[in-house]
Order: C-alpha cells, then sequence, then structure tokens
C-alpha cells in the first residue's frame, strides 16, 4: 500500500510538472509566434501589386503566397493546390469553434492581440477605461487598418470593378451638375406662367444653392454613421421625387419648395461620392481617378444646356386643363433634368457599401466579402480567374456602443426617438471632432480655401452671363429708333412693333390688331377712336398719353402700362390674363444663353484632362495653388471684355483654368480627414461653399451695368488669398488613406 501511494504521488508530481513545462512552452511559443507575425506583416506591407502584373511572376504563381506571408494571409499548404480554392471554405480542426460566416469561406476577424474569447473578455473591459485611453487605442487601430487596407487594395488592384463604380457614381455626380443650371435654363419661361417678380426670380435662383448647403452638412454626417450608399441612395430619391414633383406644380411657392427640398436631396452627392469612390482605389491610383471622375460635373452642365436648347424652345410641346393648369415645354425640360439621378439610383443598387466603412465600424466579415468581390471580379477581368483572395483577416477598428437597449415592452415611437436622438448625437459629435486640436489648423485652413474658391468662381461664373445679358441689351437700345410728331390716320398696324420711341404723335382712327409690341414707348401722344385687339407686349409703355373713345379689346395692355395716361370714354374688354414682362423675350437670346453655357462647361474638358494626368506626378498642393494663381491673373484680362465675343471668350478661359483647382481641392479633402470622419468635413466644407456661392452671387451682380473693377478686384483677392493659404496645407500624395 505504501508503495502503491508512493507510485500515486509520484505520477500526480509528474504530471502537474509536465502541465507546468507545457504551459511555459506555450507561453514562449506565443511570443515567439506574436513576434514571427508582425514581422512578417511589416514584410507584406512592402511588397507591391507588381506581382499581379509581371509576367514573369505568372510563371512563378502558385496559386497563393508562401506560408512566409505572415498572420494576415493564409499560410496552409491547401491554398497551393492545383484547383486554387480558397482553404476557408474547407473544414477545419475539430477542436476550433465554429463561428458565424465560416460556412461561406469568410476568415475570422483580427481580434487584434488574442483570440476571440480573450477578445471578448478585453472588450467588456474597455468600458472601464478610461476615454483617452480608448481614443488612442482606437486611433492605433485605425493606423494599423490604414496600412493593411492599402495592402488590401494592391492586391484586388484596379480594373473592372473601379470603372463600374466609377460610371455608378459619375451619374451621381452628373445630376449634381444639372440641378446647378436647371433653375436658370426655366426662369425666362417659367416668369410668364407664375408672374415672378424680379425679387422671386432672384430667390428662385438662389433657392438651389441653399438647398445644396444643408443637404452637404445633413448627408455628409450622416454617411459617416449609416453608410456611403444608404446615404447616397436616400438623398437621390429625395432629389429625384421633388424634381419629378416640381414639374408639375403650378404655384410659384410650391414650385420654390419642391426646388428646394431637390436641392437638400442632391447637395450630398459631392461629399459621399468623392469618399465613396477614393475607398475603392489604392494611392497611386486615387488623385488620377478622382480628377477623372470630376468630369462628370461637367457632362452634367453639358447635358442641361443641350436639353434646354432641343425642349425649351419647342413651344407646341405643351398642354393644357382648362385656365388653372398648364404644362409647357419648359416643364418637359425639368422632368428630363430628373433622369440622371433615377438612373443614378438604379445603377447604384448594385454596388456594394464600402468595405472601408465596414471596417471602422466592426463589421469584418461583410467588408472581406466585399473585398474579395473587387479581387474577384477585376482578377476575372484581366484573365486570371484562378487567383486567391490571400487575405485571411482583417484588422477592425474598436467600437464603442452609443445605443440604449429599451427592451421588448417599450412602444415603437419610443425606440425611434431613443435611436434618432443617438443618432443626431453621433452625427454632432463627429462634426465637433473635426475641430478638435488634432484636425483644427486643417479644418481652419480648408474652410478659408473653399470659401474662397467658391466666392470667386460662383460668383463670376453667374456675374459673366449677367454681363452678356447686359452687354446685349446696350446694343439692343443702341438700335431704337425715334419718331416725333408723326400724324398717322386710318392706318392699320398687324405686324410686330419692336424697339422704337414715339413722341407728341397723334394716332386717328387706327387699328393695332393681332401683333406684338416689344420695348416700345409712346410718349405725350394723342389715341382718338383708336381699336387695340389681341396685343401681347413686353416693356411696352404709353407715357403721358390721351386715349379717346379706344377700345382695348383681349389685350394685356393693363392700366399699369399707362403711365400717368387720361383715358376719356375708353372701353377694355376681356382683358388677358398674363405678367407684366419687362424684359426683352427673344427666342435668339434664349439660344444664346445655352449656347455661352454650352461652351462655358466644355471649356473645363482640356483642365480636368491636364488636372488628370498631372494630380499624382506634382502633387495636390501644386496644383491647387497653381492654378489658383492662373485664374486670379486672367481675372485682370475681364478688364479688356468689352463685346459679347470677348465676354464669352473670358468666360471659357477662366472655367477651363479653375477646373484644375477644384479637383485638386476635392482630393484633397479626401485625402486629410480619416475614414470615420472623411464625409462629415467633407460635407461641411461644401456647405461652406455653397454659402459662400449666395454671397458671391448677391454681391458680384449687384455690380452688373455699374462697374467691372469691383467684381475683379473681389474674385482676385479671393483666388489670391486662396491659392497662398493653399501652401500651407499639408501635400498627401503618396499617403495611405487615413
Amino acid at each position: 500500500m505504501d508503495d502503491d501511494g508512493r507510485y500515486r504521488d509520484g505520477r500526480s508530481d509528474f504530471v502537474r510538472g509536465a502541465k507546468d513545462i507545457a504551459k511555459v512552452a506555450k507561453k514562449q511559443v506565443g511570443k515567439k509566434m506574436g513576434r514571427g507575425v508582425d514581422k512578417m506583416a511589416d514584410e507584406y506591407t512592402k511588397r507591391s501589386y507588381k506581382r499581379f502584373e509581371e509576367e514573369d511572376d505568372d510563371e512563378d504563381y502558385g496559386g497563393v503566397p508562401s506560408s512566409n506571408d505572415g498572420g494576415y494571409y493564409r499560410n496552409d499548404s491547401r491554398a497551393n493546390d492545383d484547383e486554387g480554392h480558397s482553404d476557408s471554405t474547407e473544414g477545419h480542426d475539430e477542436d476550433d469553434e465554429i463561428y458565424e460566416g465560416e460556412y461561406q469561406g469568410i476568415p475570422r476577424a483580427d481580434s487584434g492581440k488574442a483570440g476571440s474569447i480573450d477578445g471578448v473578455t478585453a472588450a467588456q473591459g474597455q468600458q472601464f477605461r478610461d476615454l483617452s485611453a480608448y481614443e488612442s487605442e482606437r486611433r492605433k487601430d485605425q493606423e494599423e487598418l490604414a496600412e493593411q487596407y492599402e495592402t488590401i487594395l494592391q492586391e484586388c488592384g484596379h480594373g473592372k470593378f473601379q470603372w463600374t463604380l466609377y460610371f455608378v457614381l459619375g451619374l451621381a455626380l452628373m445630376a449634381d451638375g444639372v440641378e446647378i443650371f436647371v433653375v436658370g435654363f426655366v426662369l425666362p419661361s417659367a416668369e410668364k406662367d407664375m408672374c415672378l417678380s424680379e425679387p422671386n426670380k432672384g430667390m428662385l435662383g438662389l433657392i438651389v444653392y441653399l438647398g445644396m448647403m444643408v443637404g452637404a452638412f445633413v448627408w455628409g454626417g450622416l454617411a459617416d454613421r449609416i453608410g456611403r450608399r444608404q446615404t447616397l441612395l436616400i438623398s437621390l430619391s429625395i432629389n429625384s421625387v421633388f424634381a419629378f414633383f416640381s414639374s408639375f406644380v403650378q404655384g410659384y411657392v410650391s414650385f420654390l419648395f419642391c426646388r428646394l427640398a431637390s436641392g437638400v436631396g442632391i447637395g450630398g452627392s459631392i461629399p459621399i461620392v468623392f469618399s465613396y469612390y477614393s475607398e475603392f482605389l489604392a494611392r497611386e491610383k486615387r488623385g488620377e481617378h478622382l480628377s477623372w471622375l470630376c468630369m462628370f460635373w461637367m457632362i452634367g452642365g453639358i447635358y442641361a444646356s443641350a436639353m434646354a436648347w432641343a425642349i425649351i424652345p419647342h413651344y407646341g410641346w405643351s398642354f393644357q386643363m382648362g385656365s388653372a393648369y398648364q404644362f409647357h415645354s419648359w416643364r418637359v425640360f425639368v422632368l428630363v433634368c430628373a433622369l440622371p439621378s433615377v438612373a443614378a439610383i438604379s445603377a447604384l443598387t448594385t454596388m456594394p457599401e464600402s468595405p472601408r466603412f465596414y471596417l471602422e465600424n466592426g463589421k469584418h466579415d461583410e467588408a472581406w466579402m466585399i473585398l474579395k468581390q473587387v479581387h474577384d471580379t477585376n482578377m476575372r477581368a484581366k484573365g486570371y480567374p484562378e487567383r486567391v483572395f490571400s487575405v485571411t483577416t482583417i484588422k477592425t477598428v474598436k467600437q464603442m456602443d452609443d445605443l440604449v437597449n429599451l427592451g421588448d415592452g417599450a412602444a415603437w415611437h419610443q425606440k425611434w426617438k431613443i435611436k434618432l436622438s443617438t443618432l443626431f448625437h453621433q452625427v454632432w459629435s463627429n462634426f465637433l471632432t473635426i475641430f478638435s486640436p488634432e484636425y483644427r489648423r486643417t479644418t481652419y485652413m480648408m474652410m478659408a480655401v473653399w470659401f474662397s474658391m467658391s466666392f470667386s468662381y460662383y460668383g463670376l461664373t453667374v456675374w459673366f452671363p449677367d454681363m452678356i445679358k447686359y452687354l446685349q441689351k446696350q446694343e439692343y437700345h443702341s438700335r431704337t429708333k425715334f419718331f416725333a410728331k408723326e400724324k398717322v390716320e386710318h392706318v392699320t398696324f398687324n405686324f410686330t412693333l419692336e424697339n422704337q420711341v414715339h413722341r407728341q404723335g397723334e394716332y386717328f382712327n387706327d387699328k393695332f390688331m393681332n401683333l406684338k409690341m416689344r420695348s416700345m414707348v409712346f410718349e405725350d401722344s394723342l389715341f382718338e377712336e383708336c381699336y387695340f385687339e389681341d396685343i401681347t407686349s413686353s416693356n411696352t409703355f404709353f407715357k403721358n398719353c390721351t386715349f379717346i373713345a379706344t377700345l382695348f379689346y383681349n389685350t394685356d395692355l393693363f392700366k399699369y402700362r399707362l403711365v400717368n395716361c387720361k383715358l376719356i370714354n375708353s372701353t377694355f374688354l376681356h382683358n388677358k390674363e398674363g405678367c407684366l414682362l419687362s424684359d426683352v423675350s427673344d427666342e435668339n437670346n434664349a439660344y444664346m444663353v445655352y449656347f455661352v453655357s454650352f461652351l462655358g462647361t466644355l471649356a473645363v474638358l482640356p483642365g480636368n484632362i491636364v488636372s488628370a494626368l498631372l494630380m499624382d506626378k506634382i502633387g495636390r498642393l501644386r496644383m491647387l495653388a497653381g492654378s489658383s494663381v492662373i485664374s486670379c491673373v486672367s481675372c485682370f484680362f475681364l478688364s479688356f471684355g468689352n463685346s459679347e465675343s470677348a465676354m464669352i471668350a473670358l468666360l471659357c478661359l477662366f472655367g477651363g483654368i479653375s477646373i484644375a483647382s477644384w479637383n485638386a481641392l476635392d482630393v484633397l479633402t479626401v485625402e486629410l480627414y480619416p475614414s470615420d470622419k472623411r464625409t462629415t468635413a467633407f460635407g461641411f466644407l461644401n456647405a461652406l461653399c455653397k454659402l459662400a456661392a449666395v454671397l458671391g452671387i448677391s454681391i458680384f451682380t449687384s455690380f452688373v451695368g455699374i462697374t467691372k473693377a469691383v467684381p475683379i478686384l473681389f474674385a482676385s483677392g479671393a483666388l489670391a488669398v486662396g491659392s497662398f493659404l493653399a501652401l500651407k496645407l499639408p501635400e498627401t500624395r503618396g499617403q495611405v488613406l487615413q
């Protein structure tokens, strides 16, 4: 018995000793493996995608990288078989825990430092940590993710997937370009239907910018919380719906509201589109292809100009139901302008969410599947369908749960109220972060550059057409014919009377029938026993005239066209319902407006091409500052624009030069802010841009016909300040996307 007891005691000691040795060995092996993983991961990040592009490498390609690739990629020998399939779809060790998504081939998420059980335990302990420590750890995760994500994009390559997304997002950007031009093109026709006064026309022209200002801020903030794709779909849907309604509403107030809501919807396109597309581009492709994307804004302007030219002058394309409802050709144009937004919605439903957004929000499996889709799509298009997406785990950023669980017994409206309140606080907190000490200087500098660029660009681009109209009016008035002390009796006028001034005339028993009066003025004249029938007039007035026994039948010569006139035994019957139009109504002038806008948008094509080709070669800052300086110099040539053709040429010159600044500014904004704050910052800066546009348009147009010096001085000064401040910003060329 004693021997047996000693034997059992010795055996127990032996077992305990073996376990202790195993634990120590396990710890040492874990440390060595951790160092090896880190070392191999660092080596992998130094690679480039050239191994997929060179033919020599194709001969040595064995399906996936070798086992020396480290912890982020597969090192199982099964990945190198002839079939070239992913080993994540194979069975796993019986001792491994089965997790949701493994049957789809989705690899485990990188817990950061330990296994899944240790990761859960560590996550539970995070809530007790100090907030600064949490933010520091989160920032470290983001830095690791940025480096790894860039490496993964290198492996996915640039190909069919990115080009498909390019055209889809281009439609959304095209819709934004169309929205800018819609109101300006329909105003000459809409003012007749809605009896718009000059203040109403001005408000209608500015309301789109105000709507886009609100939309950029709101949708930019939401895109960082609920996703780029989902937010863009919502914003484009709002734009499409209200653009459709604005085509049919009759009143000025309802039309104004629809255009405002349409502007709010489309306001989210620019900040979301550039952020969304940038997260699928590797750093050596980012500047160039974001610049190519800017071309769709130009295409939107060309589309709007061409459609206006083709549709609005066709006044026969209309119908009416009684006297209350009218649908004229300009409404057809408004309807056609909603098509790019509708097409963008349809195409966007086929595209995935940004994987970078998913990784920033802890959704590893969804991001992995999208990146695998990008890789497989590009490889199949390049003729390498056997190549395997070798990523096994991707870094995800630690999350903080801000939602409040009310339980199953809470009412639905209480749950929605809490969700919306939480979402609002998250968006607002994210917005305040861009003014934190870390980003404050960058944000203030970018605000100044965006404001100065927008103030000068939009101010001048609206000032140009107004100056052209002013020059047209000056030339028109220079051809005015004057008649004095004429006596006309028993004459029938049945042809157009235009651009004439009659003073101290006498008209006896004359008939004015079925004619148009354009810019006609009768001063100190006598009309006795005259007859006016079916008269349509614009900018026509009778001043200090006397009408004796005169009949006005079915005319628009209302009493407010008769200035200080005497009416003796004169009658008005069946006056036309309409508006007092003070501007010259001429189809040729309308065609000229469309043609000038067409040329102005087409002129930016050379600048777009140059900026796209040079963006990654000379850098964002040189492109931005250089283009701003040249634009500033070109402003001084405006002083020599004393004719219509000279003003058109200068408009094209300024547009072609300044577009490079906008392209560089868009790329720089995307790259200066981290992914979880990118659309928030871009949306805020774009909203500031629209505010500056409103100020610039209001100030510049107030000097039309007064002086050229002030608008030129303002524009040149703003561009000079913008180019100087741009050089103070950090260069982002060649950096990974934060």
